[in-house]
């Protein structure tokens, strides 16, 4: 009898073309933040432009992630997840070629747009054709390290371009996003192997949907089904779980690099310290990813958090001196891919049914950008050297308000038996 392991080595490859859709998610956030001075002296963009370039793509995957149950439903899981990359490939060519303002704002709400659906329903890809939740689980989180590899991707990329002249450098940066959209859509339309996993998966998912699977509505099925208390409360449990948790992510990662310049850190020393610290990340993923199926996770995700809480209060209360704001982030970026991005996704794909997973995730991704976004307006205001220690104990709060919320869902998760108690 094929083994846990072994099933998971033969449906690895499937994660990996998944994973690519996380590679270019965040290569297209770190890649345009990253360029976007570039971009704005290269196509003479005024402030304002900036503004509404960055606004611009953090909307479109918000509304992408609130789509991608609609065009999985209406296009077919599998169609969408095959033909995604080639759209994003698509507006990431528009960028490269842009010779304005306005096409490059067009090629970034594309991008954004395919990039936000392709996401939710990588994921869903993956729980459909894996062979059990365990299998599915640990492919699942495993997606999280490639979401990392992209970031060091942009971040390398941003630096070795940055002194062309022009956009030049920012091109380069979406070409070869453009690039790796058009590998994964002609591996994943043209893999045999893949077409096995997803006829395998339909004909498992009829066995087991054939007698609870209902044409109704996502929100009829959540607020109003038979099991109407039990998703309700994992929908609310991971909703807040993330949204919290999304907030200080996203925020942090804006003024990380402010956050050092400001304990005298050198331009040169803040950037490098960042991909330092990003490596300190993906060791964490790796490691979650590990116990991902297994009951330990529960305790990964309690240390992390505890250290995410413990790092915000020590940025809070910290001087300005250099290296105990540097041990600090470290710890963070420890903390928060120990229990973060990566339990979110298993949690939502292990918590609702197969059918409803890319709505609902897609749901809670569009939900939490759009509250990024917003929340981007007055993140100036709150880094600014008087208020930064403030923002600190905010953020602080905000981990025990999501720690509070991960372990309802790891409650509810035991309640109804999805896992169980570690040893």
């Amino acid at each position: 009898m094929v083994n846990d392991k072994e099933l998971f080595q033969k449906y690895r490859p499937l994660a990996v073309a998944a994973g690519i859709g996380s590679i270019l998610g965040s290569g297209v956030i770190v890649g345009l933040s990253s360029t976007i001075t570039v971009w704005q002296s290269g196509l003479g963009m005024t402030n304002a432009q900036v503004g509404i370039i960055s606004a611009a793509l953090t909307f479109a995957i918000a509304i992408g992630g609130m789509l991608s149950g609609s065009v999985s439903k209406n296009i077919g899981l599998v169609k969408s997840f095959n033909w995604l990359n080639l759209i994003y490939a698509i507006g990431a060519l528009i960028c490269v070629f842009a010779p304005n303002y306005m096409v490059l704002l067009l090629g970034v709400i594309v991008t954004g747009l395919a990039s936000g659906a392709d996401l939710p329903i990588s994921l869903t890809i993956i729980s459909h054709d894996a062979p059990n939740e365990k299998v599915s689980a640990s492919l699942v989180s495993s997606t999280q390290i490639y979401w990392q590899i992209g970031i060091f991707i942009s971040y390398i990329c941003s630096f070795v371009v940055s002194k062309m002249s022009g956009a030049v450098g920012a091109r380069i940066v979406f070409g070869l996003l453009a690039v790796i959209a058009i590998i994964a859509w002609l591996w994943r339309t043209n893999s045999k192997t893949f077409r096995e996993f997803h006829e395998e998966g339909n004909k498992h998912q009829n066995v087991v949907s054939e007698n609870t699977k209902s044409n109704d509505s996502v929100i009829k099925q959540l607020f109003m089904g038979t099991n109407k208390s039990r998703y309700i409360g994992f929908f609310l449990g991971i909703f807040i779980f993330y949204i919290c948790w999304n907030l200080l992510a996203n925020t942090f990662g804006q003024f990380q690099t402010f956050t050092l310049v400001q304990a005298h850190a050198s331009q040169t020393f803040a950037t490098g310290a960042g991909i330092v610290l990003n490596f300190v990340g993906l060791i964490a993923v790796w490691l979650f990813s590990s116990v991902a199926s297994s009951p330990n996770r529960n305790r990964f995700f309690i240390v992390g958090m505890i250290i995410q809480a413990a790092a915000m209060f020590g940025l809070a209360i910290s001087n300005s001196a250099l290296w105990p704001i540097v041990i600090a982030i470290g710890c963070y970026n420890m903390g928060n891919n120990i229990a973060g991005e990566a339990i979110y996704k298993v949690w939502t794909q292990e918590s609702f049914p197969v059918e409803t997973r890319a709505s609902i995730q897609g749901m809670m991704n569009g939900i939490s950008r759009f509250a990024c976004g917003l929340f981007a307006f007055v993140t100036p205001a709150l880094v600014v050297p008087s208020m930064i220690r403030y923002t600190m104990y905010a953020f602080t709060g905000l981990v025990i308000v999501a720690f509070i919320a991960g372990m309802f869902v790891i409650r509810l998760q035991k309640k109804y038996g999805i896992i169980q108690d570690a040893d």
